[in-house]
């Protein structure tokens, strides 16, 4: 479980995310909303350890890693996709996700799990990650993440340019993570309908302060769609 307890961050003289709490609870979604400009992807880089945390406190199963690396996080069970589908595009699918596995004495095992997670990226071994489909890109990325068979999955707006069925699969892949895998997600949106859907509990984010939240479905997203369009 994640837990960030009134965490500050922000680029140089300029404080973005101002004491922001939120709780990742144990095989559960939390979804974070806002606008761009909002600090969503500033509290998240705060969260794994890109970005220094001014005050405040990560907790990570009960742990304090914020003065933790990335790489030290990552090894506790925190792992993280960056917005953009991100891979090495020079690499085939295949390439991509041994630079992951071959790090790991589980790799055989690992790979072979999430390949049954995205189950469309067996027919791209061959193909250089630079000529994917943005939703290939993306599934390959969060596969490579689950290599490192995290506790907590932190995704900065995985619906990103990416065509609608691949939007659904990605949703389900996510429920059926945190369906009592013992995974969490930290999921960061701008796509509302998927967001809310996804996730058990919803946060939004403006001038890196949290003005709403609550349970998320169905129900939430007249709520959500009213206070972001303020």
């Amino acid at each position: 479980m994640l837990e960030l307890v009134d965490v500050r961050a922000g680029y140089g003289r300029t404080e973005v995310v101002h004491g922001v709490s939120l709780v990742v609870p144990p095989d559960g979604v939390t979804a974070v909303l806002g606008h761009n400009g909002a600090g969503k992807t500033t509290l998240l880089r705060a969260a794994v350890g890109l970005l220094p945390v001014r005050s405040g406190t990560v907790l990570l199963e009960g742990a304090d890693v914020g003065r933790l690396a990335p790489s030290e996080r990552v090894a506790r069970g925190l792992a993280y996709v960056p917005q953009g589908q991100q891979s090495f595009g020079q690499l085939t699918t295949w390439e991509n996700l041994q630079v992951v596995a071959d790090g790991r004495r589980d790799g055989r095992a690992a790979t072979a799990e999430v390949l049954d997670l995205f189950p469309a990226l067996r027919e791209l071994f061959s193909r250089r990650a630079g000529l994917l489909s943005g939703g290939q890109r993306q599934q390959l990325a969060i596969a490579r993440a689950l290599l490192t068979r995290p506790r907590v999955l932190v995704l900065d707006e995985p619906t990103e340019g990416i065509q609608p069925s691949v939007v659904a699969e990605i949703e389900a892949t996510i429920r059926d993570l945190a369906a009592g895998s013992g995974l969490s997600v930290l999921l960061v949106e701008q796509h509302v309908g998927f967001a809310l859907g996804a996730a058990q509990q919803y946060a939004v984010l403006e001038s890196g302060r949290i003005v709403r939240r609550g349970a998320a479905g169905a129900a939430a997203e007249s709520e959500v769609v009213a206070s972001m369009a303020i």
